[in-house]
């Protein structure tokens, strides 16, 4: 599969995913305990580890149970090792706060720096108000972005997602940075998968917490989607290739990162990687590495990090035997249907994060190292005249060959084997991220986008204006339809057919949702398909 040669473009994608991740971190603040006005009764349910009272959402018919424990605390001995089950409580534990933010490794994004601790692997589940258990409700389990790094599930609400589509909803913390990604032998020979993809591990364990109880909640165990966004998405590709993840979910949503993109490191690479980052971290006596690693601060281990970033989890270990992408395109992985997409100007974000005044002349310069002999033509076909300026050129240029073919190849490889459901988010008047707005630049449709129109998102600039809610609630009841039919049939709203041949995909725009064939010529695929594939 072709992808990018970006040279100093690709750089800059590397780059600015690390920047967007310290952006998309928030904790927003935790919840009070207490009776709800009105003097309704407090929601209660019983899981394998005792019972949890919930609360009602606020403006939602819906309840949440906040801050749930699916793991236990991977902390002191068992930093850095699998998952254990979480341990049961006596009483009724009040599921109201919501809890910290794992270890962030790129931690001054969060609201309140001090929010986060390694005791952090708990779960919020979010219900219809009306739901028992039984009722056998389609669950949508929810994986977070931010670069394998940092970010937090507390951020992304489900209550109106609930409501409005009967589903529950399941949105998770995992061990972040080298916490949850360290392919160092002398770690991963401790477990018998023989893996340091800790946070890939988590989201198992959250996977298997939900279809243990989550019929508790009324949702069905049988019926589960999993899905999330940049690396959130990416861990969706390793969850598909990863042979233990298989009965965990029967549906899958990408959202703005297709497998072919997000390529795991090899073993070779990734243990490289590992042993520059713990030597950072003071580490080198081969003998005592583990009990070293173990016994850092975390502090340490963040700074050890931030001149070797993790690349997420690995491949070629018991847990991730292949890479997603060539597990895929081989036929051999975890099968289920498909929904993928990307928004229209995934790259203005990371642009204008890390060269929001570009000039014509860096522009062009960029471009001609970049890509060598194919600078030219590269140039001709994203002149800055045509985009309006370079930051808008290089924006184009850079969401083409990356995020928006990818994803169109990414849902070929599915589409010849399952049903699989494409999408590009479309609103030319998206609000940004909260903190990321350069001023005077058009950061519409850019990476991350569409979150706040399918979350109750703590992240959004602005509120949405009643049109991006009625997109919100149509999208909405496009992902709560796959999530419980496998297919995103909404009656009264655009059909939404499976791509194939066609290469069908749908658009989603405030004024007119649509389908078409358009998205390859639109972003010029035939062309960065002609390039020599580079390692991203």
């Amino acid at each position: 599969m072709s992808r990018p040669r970006t040279g100093a473009v690709r750089s800059l994608l590397a780059a600015a995913c690390a920047a967007a991740a310290l952006i998309t971190s928030a904790l927003p603040a935790a919840a009070a305990a207490g009776t709800p006005s009105g003097g309704s009764p407090r929601p209660q349910v019983t899981v394998a580890q005792g019972a949890l009272r919930g609360r009602p959402v606020e403006g939602a018919g819906a309840q949440e149970f906040l801050g749930v424990p699916y793991a236990a605390p991977p902390v002191g001995a068992a930093r850095l090792r699998p998952p254990q089950a979480p341990r049961r409580w006596t009483g009724i534990r009040e599921a109201v706060v919501q809890a910290p933010a794992c270890l962030q490794f790129s931690p001054f994004g969060l609201r309140d720096p001090a929010a986060v601790s390694e005791d952090c692997l708990y779960l919020d589940v979010y219900r219809p108000r009306t739901a028992r258990p039984g009722a056998r409700l389609p669950v949508i389990v929810w994986l977070h972005g931010g670069a394998y790094s940092q970010g937090t599930g507390t951020q992304f609400g489900g209550g109106t997602m609930a409501e409005l589509t009967g589903s529950v909803v399941v949105s998770i913390n995992y061990r972040l940075g080298q916490l949850g990604y360290l392919a160092l032998p002398e770690i991963t020979g401790q477990n018998a998968q023989r893996s340091g993809s800790f946070g890939l591990m988590d989201q198992m364990a959250a996977l298997r917490w939900t279809r243990e109880n989550i019929a508790a909640f009324g949702g069905n165990p049988g019926n589960v989607t999993v899905s999330g966004q940049s690396a959130g998405s990416g861990s969706v590709c390793a969850l598909l290739a990863a042979p233990s993840a298989a009965g965990l979910f029967h549906r899958a949503v990408l959202q703005s990162g297709p497998c072919t993109l997000l390529r795991t490191p090899d073993g070779a690479r990734a243990e490289s990687e590992a042993r520059a980052f713990a030597a950072g971290a003071g580490c080198t006596d081969p003998a005592a590495l583990a009990a070293c690693l173990r016994a850092a601060s975390g502090p340490a281990l963040v700074e050890a990090a931030r001149t070797v970033p993790t690349s997420g989890p690995a491949s070629g270990d018991g847990l991730l035997p292949v890479d997603p992408a060539t597990a895929i395109g081989s036929g051999n992985w975890n099968k289920v249907p498909v929904m993928i997409g990307s928004t229209r100007s995934e790259a203005r974000l990371f642009v204008a994060l890390t060269q929001p005044y570009l000039t014509q002349e860096q522009y062009t310069a960029q471009v001609l190292a970049g890509y060598g002999a194919a600078g030219p033509e590269v140039l001709a076909r994203y002149p800055a005249s045509a985009y309006g300026s370079p930051y808008l050129a290089l924006s184009a240029l850079t969401t083409d060959s990356t995020f928006a073919c990818q994803t169109a190849w990414t849902a070929q490889l599915f589409a010849a084997q399952v049903p699989t459901y494409v999408y590009e988010f479309d609103d030319p008047n998206s609000p940004t991220l909260y903190g990321a707005q350069v001023p005077g630049l058009d950061e519409s449709n850019a990476h991350s986008a569409e979150l706040a129109y399918l979350h109750d998102f703590t992240m959004g600039e602005r509120p949405l204006t009643a049109d991006q809610v009625a997109l919100a609630t149509r999208m909405k009841r496009y992902w709560g339809a796959f999530a419980r039919y496998g297919a995103p049939v909404v009656p009264g709203q655009t059909a939404w057919p499976p791509t194939g041949s066609g290469a069908t995909v749908l658009t989603l725009n405030p004024a007119a949702t649509r389908t078409g064939t358009s998205f390859g010529p639109d972003h010029q695929c035939a062309f960065w398909r002609t390039l020599p594939p580079r390692p991203l």
